[in-house]
């Protein structure tokens, strides 16, 4: 692959990204309230369990935290605006290699009414899609091995299984194995389709449900599976 006259890609501006169902904004000490309300109907805490921080315990201290989170370029939090104006959850740009063209999402903390939602995906689509048409070749996923529904997740989305590594960190107290996904710029055009296919509202009957999955569109596309999901991504 002759790369002599590659360019590498900007770092991503602080600035919106807007889709159908989903507006992505740059995390502002305004979303504290809302997303801690969002948060809160988690009562039992389980969304945090793979993340190194929360659950927290009132508004005071998650705003702490977002303070410092929100200063940040890299990770570079986003607040998720839902299609009924609540906020829903974060997510971030990281790890970012613009010489290598390499970057990564993370930090998906996704409030009960945002998961397994239209607008999760799209959340997920829109940080691919200004990755890769900014010049970005690789577009990364990890996350800890013993998380099978984001191992899931990462099949669904159209990302590659490549591998674990062990002893990759230590989080809240537990070993860390990381499982690594990617998709890259050369299935970039496959992956738009199968997501603006899916992400049409005519996908979808009266009541919402999909008439065809996106792990069916994406399914074609990886260059790779995980075995630990042993019969895909449903």
């Amino acid at each position: 692959m002759d790369l002599s006259g590659w360019t590498p890609p900007p770092l991503p501006p602080r600035a919106a990204l807007a889709g159908r169902y989903v507006r992505l904004e740059p995390l502002a000490p305004e979303h504290a309230p809302g997303l801690f309300a969002a948060f809160a109907e988690d009562a039992a805490g389980a969304m945090w369990r793979y993340l190194p921080v929360g659950p927290f315990a009132d508004l005071a201290g998650y705003r702490a935290w977002l303070d410092g989170a929100r200063l940040l370029h890299d990770p570079l939090h986003f607040a998720i605006r839902m299609g009924d104006d609540r906020l829903g959850g974060t997510l971030s740009l990281m790890r970012m290699e613009p010489r290598a063209g390499a970057i990564e999402t993370g930090w998906l903390t996704f409030a009960p009414r945002l998961q397994r939602t239209r607008e999760a995906t799209e959340a997920v689509y829109l940080l691919m899609r200004w990755s890769f048409e900014a010049g970005y070749r690789r577009f990364e996923w990890k996350c800890d091995a013993a998380n099978l529904p984001s191992r899931r997740a990462a099949e669904r989305f159209g990302f590659s299984f490549e591998g674990v590594f062990r002893q990759a960190g230590v989080v809240k107290g537990r070993n860390r194995d990381t499982a690594w996904f990617a998709a890259i710029d050369g299935e970039w055009p496959a992956l738009r389709a199968a997501f603006d296919a899916w992400l049409d509202p005519a996908n979808f009957d009266a009541d919402g449900r999909q008439r065809q999955s996106l792990a069916a569109l994406t399914r074609p596309i990886l260059a790779s599976r995980d075995p630990a999901l042993a019969g895909g991504a449903g």
